[in-house]
């Protein structure tokens, strides 16, 4: 290995590692780190506050995914006295033991999907909705699943509050994935499985990208799977903190 390829993995390293500790030590103590604003908060100087410094001032260079999270107002994904802490870098508890991820999460997934215009997306873990609406401003069609039934209600009614008609929402286990709308160019994830389904790979088109937060022994990796001639290549992003899929990848 030479010394380039060492300080690159290094970077890699500690750069995973961050993305842990700080997203770990925000949402335990939110309230430390975001004291309550005495004024009404300009929610939309926060969200461009969110894309310049916490996304494009990092790793997040496609154009389309910063246009989408500059777009998609995630304070009305999160309820009470959490609505003020929309824009800040962290996941936020939105009930049900479930959590609306951190933003540079969702654009990072987001962007490694590499998603073009016409694309047809399958997402596994609908949550608040906020990752099915920064989809449905980048691509054609969005089909997502969410297993816990009053969040899928929920975010069935936001989105469509939202204007967004190009997504759809179903109550049920992602497991088996939605074979009546596949094949998809892109399957997102937004909980860490122990494996990735076999239905999932079935349902993703020739060339499609899976991106996939994965179960190790002590740690999640966040990793891209790629489709290619019945084969599949993955590609390791960084270390990620997850909440569990639940449903038939238990069993």
């Amino acid at each position: 290995m030479n010394t380039s390829t060492r300080k690159n993995g290094l970077r890699k390293t500690v750069s995973s590692f961050r993305v842990l500790f700080f997203s770990f030590l925000a949402f335990l103590f939110p309230a430390f780190l975001y004291p309550k604003p005495a004024l009404p908060i300009d929610f939309e100087a926060e969200r461009k506050r969110m894309v310049d410094v916490d996304l494009r001032g990092r790793d997040i260079e496609d154009p389309h995914v910063l246009s989408a999270m500059l777009k998609v107002p995630r304070h009305e994904f999160v309820a009470g006295d959490n609505k003020n802490l929309a824009y800040a870098d962290f996941p936020l508890p939105i009930g049900k033991g479930q959590t609306i991820s951190q933003p540079y999460i969702v654009a990072l997934m987001t962007q490694s999907a590499q998603l073009q215009p016409n694309d047809r997306v399958l997402e596994i873990g609908t949550g608040s909705g906020y990752q099915a609406a920064v989809l449905a401003e980048i691509v054609k069609e969005v089909y997502t699943i969410e297993i816990i039934e009053v969040l899928a209600n929920d975010a069935r009614s936001d989105l469509k509050r939202l204007g967004y008609e190009n997504v759809k929402v179903k109550h049920g286990d992602g497991y088996q994935g939605w074979e009546a709308f596949a094949p998809f160019d892109a399957i997102l994830l937004t909980a860490a499985t122990p494996e990735i389904p076999q239905p999932l790979i079935d349902q993703l088109k020739e060339g499609g990208r899976m991106v996939v937060p994965l179960e190790g022994m002590l740690f999640q990796d966040l990793i891209r799977i790629t489709k290619e001639k019945d084969e599949l290549k993955r590609e390791e992003i960084t270390g990620v903190r997850f909440v569990p899929m639940t449903g038939e990848v238990r069993q």
